[in-house]
């Protein structure tokens, strides 16, 4: 099964199953953002919009795209707010967003789907005005180490979505090679990690 045709049949129940890594990146993004005050807001990979509403908060306007038609159903219906607009969006091809037209990029759980992770950045550094931030939150690569992929049950069988393993030290150097500096980067662990490899890693680069 293709990521994306994956994620179109996982938008029924993603909000209902259990997931321990969407709740903790729920966490985490409040955690990390809640202080930032942002004209323009571009969400990469928004979902059933779990932190779009979040984002619609600390933000003037927010642009959130994702390349599932049916995740983006399930956020519209979740987000109603006026400074918030949807697109569907494949971010493997250019960003249909104006350079230097947004002060916070986030992209979160959606790079381990993702190949060609150079081209994100560069997107990224095209579309953030100088002085933007550029927030990822992912599945820590220890974790994939392991074997751990994005996952969920249909008709009583496991659907694993395909995912390409990113070290940390390639978020680093690649983000570098694109005029990012990194401000921060945390491991996390939800409550039930106990003894277990920190579940997600993410980072705030500035432009």
């Amino acid at each position: 099964m293709s990521i994306q045709a994956a994620y179109d049949n996982w938008s029924d129940t993603y909000d209902t199953d259990k997931n321990l890594t969407r709740d903790l990146d729920r966490t985490v993004t409040r955690e990390t953002l809640i202080g930032l005050s942002c004209r323009s807001v571009v969400e990469i990979g928004c979902g059933t919009g779990k932190n779009t509403l979040f984002l619609s908060q600390i933000a003037e306007k927010v642009h959130a795209i994702d390349f599932s038609a049916y995740m983006l159903e399930k956020a519209k219906e979740k987000v109603n707010s006026a400074n918030v607009i949807f697109s569907l969006t494949d971010i493997t091809k250019q960003w249909a967003c104006e350079n230097g037209s947004a002060d916070l990029i986030t992209c979160n759980l959606v790079l381990e789907h993702i190949n060609d992770l150079p081209f994100i950045f560069s997107e990224a550094s095209r579309v953030l005005g100088k002085g933007g931030h550029f927030f990822i939150s992912e599945l820590h690569p220890f974790k994939q180490y392991e074997g751990t992929k994005a996952n969920f049950q249909r008709n009583q069988e496991r659907v694993e979505i395909p995912a390409f393993v990113h070290h940390i030290s390639d978020y680093i150097s690649t983000a570098k090679n694109y005029g990012f500096t990194l401000e921060k980067f945390q491991e996390w662990w939800h409550e039930q990690d106990c003894n277990k490899p920190p579940r997600i890693a993410s980072f705030l680069f500035k432009k």
